[in-house]
Parts: C-alpha cells; structure tokens; sequence
C-alpha cells in the first residue's frame, strides 16, 4: 500500500526560504518542483532613458519603456498577475503562497524534469525540419492571441518567457511589471506581437519555413482590434530602414534575428 503524501505547508515553506541566496531559486521536493522568487531590484533609471529616448525619436509608442520598480511592488504584480491569468484559463505555474517580499509558485513541468522554454524548443526543433519548428511557433502565437481574447497581455511575450508543458500547452513566466497599467491596450498588445516576432523568426528562417509562417502572421495579424493593427503598421513603417543592412553573420545574430523579424512584419504590408 503506498503511503499518503504528506501535505505541504507552503505558507511555512515560503517563510523558511525568504533568506535564499537569490532572488529565484528552484527546489526538488519529493512529489513535486517548487519555485520560490524574492524581491529584486527593478530595472535601472538608465534603461528607461533610453527606451524613452528611442520611443521619441522614432515616435514609436511599443518603445515606452514599461516601469518594474523592482521590490515588493514587482513581488505583488507579479502575483496577482499570475493569478488573473490562471482564473482565466490561461497556463501559468500556480502561486501557492505569497508574503509582501516573495511568493512561491508550482513548477509548469513535471517534478524533477525541465519545461524547456519555447525558444529552446523552436531552436532544438530546427533539426526535424520546417513542420516541427512551425508547428511550435504557431502554438506559441496561438497563445498569445488566447491571451489577448481574454483580456490579457503580456510582460514580455519573447519565447523565452513561454514553456511548453508536458501536455503541449504553452505556458507563460515573469510577469514583473504591468504594462496595461502604463500604456493603451493597443499599444501593449502590439508590443506582444513584435516582441514574439524579433524573438522566433530567426529560426523560421533558419528552416525554411518563413513564407508558411507569413501566411499565419497575417491571420494573426487581421484578428487584433483595428487600433492594435494601426500601432503595429505604423512601427513595422518606422522600421523600414533595416532593410538596408547587409545580411551578413558578421554584424552578429542580433542585426541577423531584426532583419528575420522584418522579413516576418512586413509579411501583412
């Protein structure tokens, strides 16, 4: 006969790990993988600067910088944001307890295994061909415009804030500022579509599989409210000067992953 499992305290749990040695730490319990994060420092003056200063001189709203005070105030945003996903159906880890400095949340994979990021993900799937590295961009896509249909936005929609869990689903992480709480909702989701774009069209690229993938942007595209689609035409416009950039490996993968990024946006032009 096996044994009951011992129910966690994670209240208690949280209380005794307030002191570890950073800021997110992963720990192995027997029947399950838990997370517990304490407050940081938020992002430093110099970042909003410049971000200010880009979203002035290119007059690009999706460039304002979103503000993470860090602290306490990012510990409870995040929380709270994880919660409303969840309530909504949307796949977040589980907030199990939380405190005014941190909080403690379920794993997204299955205990002991990793839940590889989706960018991991679409990289390792480059090797299986086009079919696979679409199949999983599309999904990721298919996640944040789930999302936006229910009210929701994102922090930073990069694939590298979104699992695949074990069932498939794509999961969403960090959540440590609020941007609807600083910028119009169209604005916040355009910045979702071209923060997902700069982060994964490179490995459609890569594959072959970028005319496919335009198809499927543009559906995505033609399915944001009309004011969301005005932020993002306008953008992709600002952005037209890339286009004389050599494609070179030389000028490193950051000029090489905008360059996929516009082949990507200017798909719906």
């Amino acid at each position: 006969m096996q044994k009951a499992q011992t129910a966690i305290d994670y209240e208690a749990f949280l209380r005794e790990h307030l002191n570890q040695p950073h800021s997110i730490m992963r720990y192995e319990l027997a029947h399950e993988t838990l997370w517990v994060k304490c407050a940081s420092k938020g992002n430093p003056a110099l970042n909003y600067w410049l971000l200010n200063t880009l979203a002035k001189l290119f007059s690009a709203a999706v460039l304002q910088p979103v503000p993470n005070p860090g602290g306490a105030e990012s510990i409870q945003t995040e929380a709270r944001r994880l919660r409303n996903f969840k309530a909504k159906g949307l796949r977040v880890p589980e907030v199990l307890a939380t405190t005014e400095q941190a909080f403690v949340m379920r794993h997204l994979g299955r205990p002991g295994e990793e839940a590889p990021s989706l960018s991991n993900a679409i990289e390792d799937a480059i090797a299986q061909g086009s079919a696979s590295t679409l199949k999983l961009w599309r999904q990721g896509l298919d996640a944040i415009h789930e999302a936006h249909t229910k009210g929701e936005v994102l922090s930073q929609a990069v694939a590298r804030n979104m699992v695949v869990c074990p069932d498939g689903v794509i999961g969403f992480i960090d959540f440590e500022d609020d941007p609807a709480a600083h910028l119009p909702r169209a604005v916040c989701m355009a910045r979702d579509a071209l923060n997902y774009t700069q982060s994964t069209a490179l490995f459609l690229q890569q594959t072959g599989a970028m005319e496919e993938a335009q198809k499927h942007w543009l559906a995505f595209v033609q399915q944001l409210p009309a004011d969301a689609q005005q932020v993002l035409a306008r953008t992709v416009k600002k952005l037209g000067w890339v286009r004389v950039l050599p494609r070179s490996k030389r000028l490193g993968r950051d000029t090489l992953r905008v360059l996929a990024a516009y082949d990507l946006l200017t798909s719906t032009s």
